[in-house]
């Protein structure tokens, strides 16, 4: 995987930006107004778990073993709509994950974040742009929305 590839993507390029918009929209839906000073200095190890290590962790489970598992299966590289078996099956599998931590409908709206991660990993072979996706999306979600 090259970097500067992925860089100049601009597919990645999208992906990054649709972050924002989300937090974005939610934020004016729900009058909520950013505090990014607040949640980093609240709880820098806090947010340093929940924004970076956590994701990582996630992005090495779920793209790093769980999605290449399936994709090696029967039918699991077929793709339909840009987007495999195999990352359709871990996307479900990862927000059954966070129903262990969330509500049921916080943990269906991790799908399509999911589902733009895998197509990332099916794309490029690597957990990287997914995982810095994860990332950004993350620190992102806790700056605007606090810890």
């Amino acid at each position: 995987m090259n970097p500067a590839l992925v860089a100049r993507d601009p597919q990645f390029a999208l992906a990054a930006a649709a972050g924002p918009a989300v937090w974005l929209a939610f934020a004016l839906a729900l009058g909520v107004r950013p505090d990014p000073a607040w949640a980093f200095f609240a709880d820098p190890t806090g947010f340093f778990g929940l924004a970076v290590a956590w994701p990582l962790a996630e992005e090495g489970l779920f793209r790093g073993v769980v999605q290449p598992a399936l994709a090696r299966t029967r039918g699991g590289a077929r793709e339909a709509w840009g987007v495999t078996t195999a990352n359709a099956a871990t996307s479900v599998l990862f927000a059954v994950a966070h129903l262990l931590v969330h509500a049921p409908a916080w943990a269906v709206a991790t799908v399509v974040p999911s589902l733009v991660f895998g197509y990332f990993r099916d794309r490029y072979g690597s957990i990287v742009p997914g995982a810095a996706l994860h990332v950004f999306y993350n620190a992102g979600w806790f700056l605007t929305f606090g810890l």
